[in-house]
């Protein structure tokens, strides 16, 4: 059974940081590209950041240069660093696996976790 666990959501005050964290279980972790996407209340879900299986690197450009995506092959964890939180930072945040051989994609998702940012 694939699980995705994210946790280190919380409320914030603009300008602070949080680390979220998504362990993976019941997948090869190695060879899966993870990703971060967040929602924010009456918006579609949007893409935050990814890191492939060899390690690249890709961001929103709305989170560009605040936040870093890492992972942990050993740990089978990937994690968000946010720096410089802004109150549109707001969302519930997801965690993404996705895995794609030729035209097969196979996609997993965690249930979120909140982060609030506000004075």
């Amino acid at each position: 059974q694939v699980q995705l666990a994210e946790s280190g959501g919380g409320l914030v005050q603009p300008g602070g940081s949080l680390r979220l964290s998504c362990a993976a279980s019941g997948i090869t972790f190695s060879i899966y590209a993870m990703g971060w996407y967040r929602q924010a209340p009456g918006t579609q879900r949007e893409w935050v950041a990814t890191i492939t299986s060899g390690g690249s690197r890709n961001y929103a450009d709305s989170v560009k240069g605040r936040f870093t995506i890492s992972r942990d092959n050993a740990k089978n964890t990937v994690y968000l660093q946010m720096n410089s939180l802004k109150p549109e930072d707001t969302a519930v945040y997801y965690c993404n696996a996705l895995h794609t051989v030729v035209t097969i994609r196979t996609a997993y998702w965690g249930q979120g976790t909140q982060v609030t940012v506000s004075s």
